[in-house]
């Protein structure tokens, strides 16, 4: 499971001994794994400080988890087709998310020890509105790019009469810069060719003998060429209409192709080069990338290599990530690094104003085999640490809750300090 409880009791010799004799019956019952968890020596100011900061930690908890979630959310996005491979980006520190709040360390150089609580705390919160402000930020600029390709991919999907022509014609389908002479492109049902090819050239005068030719199909018709002489272009329109053919509204204009084809281009490298871009491989887990190098691959022929670049060096070269996609890594990576402090800071802060000073807790990091086991794992837990809180337990025993098993347990009972970490809301 993706799931941790991290608690913690007071470090004196009875619950020490109540804590190994969870960790036996929890063993033998193959109910978690459990683990140490070690929180530093930190400063613990005065009582009114930390009532305080045990609201604002709460409220930064659930800031942490929400914006390394939404993060997460935006990976899947930028990855897209490569979506299966989401989970090897979701890393801290190097490694999956799991490992690291199993072997968690507090970082000395990050958040100082020596400083207080307030100070820390204070370094947390900036941190993680620094990076909820450009995940904003960079995440807006990449749907908007997004939605911009869209529309321009739509324009060049849609049916003969409504899609963009520029893909689909060439400057050798016209006769351009002619005064008395224009090609006009006519969409011809299917069931049609053949009347198409036997009257166009008598739908109106002047229309230029064998000038038709098929240039483009779609499931329902084909796009074809006629051309004839300006004067009679309301004439051919109108006679072309009674005998159910199209003329599609186009005229060739070179500029405006390229202008069209140049976007589509563009957006198309800008886009990829958010997700992934042809440079050296970036190692997991480093926090220093090279610039990113994007190689644009002309329009028409996708499987074009870059000059002077042979498939070995490619293949050795490697695909490495473009800048928005390591952004997110290397910014998800510290949030969750921060989220986990942060959880270290509340059971500091919890343990303190629930079991006193001077400072001396044990907390530990429970991992539940299975979701099945967690009302089993509670029940053990409430009955194993039920003496640090008799008031909430008499209280319980005082209600008559029907309660099974122990009938100590109800689902918001804690004698113990309690905090939950869902990984599984990543996945």
């Amino acid at each position: 499971m993706s799931e941790f409880w991290l608690i913690s009791a007071p470090g004196d010799k009875e619950n020490l001994q109540a804590l190994e004799r969870m960790n036996t019956v929890t063993s033998k019952s193959n109910l978690s794994y459990n683990t140490k968890f070690t929180i530093p020596d930190l400063k613990v100011g005065t009582l009114d400080s930390l009532v305080g900061l045990s609201d604002e930690l709460g409220k930064l908890d659930a800031f942490a988890e929400s914006l390394i979630k939404r993060m997460a959310q935006s990976v899947v996005e930028v990855m897209e087709d490569a979506k299966g491979k989401v989970q090897e980006n979701l890393l801290a520190n190097g490694v999956d998310l799991a490992s690291f709040v199993t072997r968690f360390e507090w970082d000395m150089a990050k958040y100082p020890v020596k400083q207080p609580l307030v100070s820390v705390v204070d370094t947390l919160a900036k941190q993680l509105a620094q990076i909820e402000t450009d995940l904003k930020s960079r995440t807006t600029t990449y749907k908007t790019l997004k939605t911009n390709l869209e529309n321009l991919e739509k324009k060049s999907m849609g049916t003969l009469f409504t899609r963009t022509l520029s893909d689909v014609v060439s400057k050798d389908d016209f006769v351009l810069d002619s005064e008395y002479l224009v090609t006009l492109l006519v969409i011809v049902p299917k069931p049609s060719y053949s009347q198409w090819q036997k009257t166009y050239e008598s739908l109106s005068d002047m229309v230029v003998p064998r000038s038709t030719k098929l240039i483009a199909e779609d499931k329902d018709g084909g796009l074809f060429t006629v051309t004839l002489f300006r004067k009679v272009i309301d004439d051919f329109k109108t006679k072309a209409k009674e005998n159910k053919f199209t003329v599609r509204e186009f005229y060739y204009d070179e500029k405006e192709i390229k202008r069209e084809r140049e976007e589509m281009t563009r957006l198309l490298s800008d886009k990829k080069q958010q997700y992934q871009t042809s440079c050296v491989a970036l190692k997991k887990g480093s926090s220093t990338f090279p610039d990113p190098r994007v190689k644009v691959t002309p329009l028409g022929n996708p499987a074009r290599p870059a000059a002077g670049q042979t498939d070995r060096e490619r293949e050795s070269e490697g695909e490495g990530e473009g800048p928005l996609l390591r952004w997110l890594k290397v910014n998800f990576s510290e949030a969750f690094i921060a989220w986990i402090h942060i959880k270290a800071l509340r059971v500091f802060v919890e343990s303190v104003l629930r079991y006193g000073l001077p400072v001396n807790f044990q907390a530990v990091l429970l991992q539940p085999h299975k979701k099945s086991s967690t009302k089993r794992l509670r029940e053990v837990l409430n009955s194993v640490f039920r003496h640090l809180d008799q008031v909430a337990a008499a209280s319980i025993l005082d209600a008559s809750v029907d309660i099974p098993g122990l009938q100590l347990s109800t689902q918001d009972y804690f004698p113990y300090v309690y905090f939950h970490i869902d990984l599984s809301l990543l996945d």
